[in-house]
């Protein structure tokens, strides 16, 4: 915990001339909620306004039905303590408060103990369509409703006891999983009977890729397939080339359910794939244009 009394930071990226770099933290904070100004909740109300217009017909049921059940809403910032009531009596999760990136080994940690870190602050107006990295409204708008979820809650679990035997093995295992990570957690989308939907949170806190991954002809939209997602590199820069399409929370769940050791032995000996290509065998719902694709940055 921080020192008593002491306020939280907000923890951001640095620039530099020589671009981005990444500043993590490790300490856990009370949210203060009091703190937040007349702008903090304005841009909360806004973004929230915006995003459940946008994902009406867009976001599975799963997620709407989770966000209203435990009782967020548009008109202020949600306290990390009233949303905790709903979610330990659902799944067990609970919310902490952090005040940035966190280390990899301590973000698994926490999902491993089902405590989902969350950022204390929110972007400021100026950045309300655009942030580099995650602030209180991609956390807690687009993580933290599908913790709702049994399925979806006990995967973050077994990912975080995942990672932390990841970061054990060495990094080639840990880039494989983040990229599971990535492409499920962060820009997964998932089959209904309505349609692909989106699921993944850095999708459904934003306004233009909640556009971008259902709508525009650019992207790939291919099956999930465990091994072949954890081949697949990925953008952090732009709105990304392909989506895993899952069938069901069940599917992602029996899927990484097995001891991933043999499959990181299998894609030591396997080359990376890059994030726009379609692969023979692939279950494609649309092979995309390519229109607007940018050439390297593949992560």
């Amino acid at each position: 915990m921080n020192a008593a009394n002491a306020a939280p930071r907000r923890v951001e990226n640095l620039h530099t001339d020589k671009g981005k770099v990444p500043v993590y933290a490790t300490g856990i904070v009370e949210q203060p909620w009091d703190g937040y100004s007349d702008d903090d909740h304005a841009t909360w109300a806004t973004l929230y306004a915006r995003q459940r217009e946008l994902l009406r017909d867009r976001a599975c049921r799963e997620f709407l039905e989770a966000q209203d059940a435990m009782g967020m809403t548009p008109d202020r910032i949600p306290k990390f303590a009233e949303l905790d009531v709903a979610l330990r009596a659902a799944t067990g999760w609970r919310l902490i408060g952090v005040e940035g990136l966190l280390p990899e080994l301590d973000f698994f940690d926490h999902l491993a103990n089902r405590r989902f870190p969350v950022t204390w602050w929110i972007r400021r107006p100026d950045q309300i369509d655009y942030i580099e990295e995650p602030d209180l409204f991609h956390d807690l708008f687009g993580h933290v409703p599908l913790l709702m979820n049994p399925v979806f809650a006990d995967y973050m679990a077994a990912y975080g006891r995942g990672g932390v035997k990841a970061h054990a093995i060495g990094p080639e295992a840990l880039q494989q999983l983040t990229r599971l990570y990535w492409y499920t957690v962060e820009f997964g989308l998932i089959d209904t009977p309505e349609g692909l939907r989106i699921y993944g949170a850095g999708i459904v806190s934003s306004k233009g890729e909640s556009i971008h991954a259902l709508e525009s002809p650019a992207p790939n939209r291919i099956g999930f397939e465990l091994e072949r997602v954890m081949r697949t590199r990925y953008r952090i820069d732009t709105y990304q080339k392909t989506y895993f399409v899952i069938d069901s929370f069940e599917q992602l769940m029996a899927a990484t359910g097995p001891d991933f050791a043999p499959i990181y032995a299998r894609l030591a000996a396997q080359d990376s794939l890059p994030a726009g290509e379609v692969q023979a065998g692939d279950r494609v719902y649309q092979r995309g244009s390519g229109e607007g694709w940018e050439d390297g940055g593949d992560v």
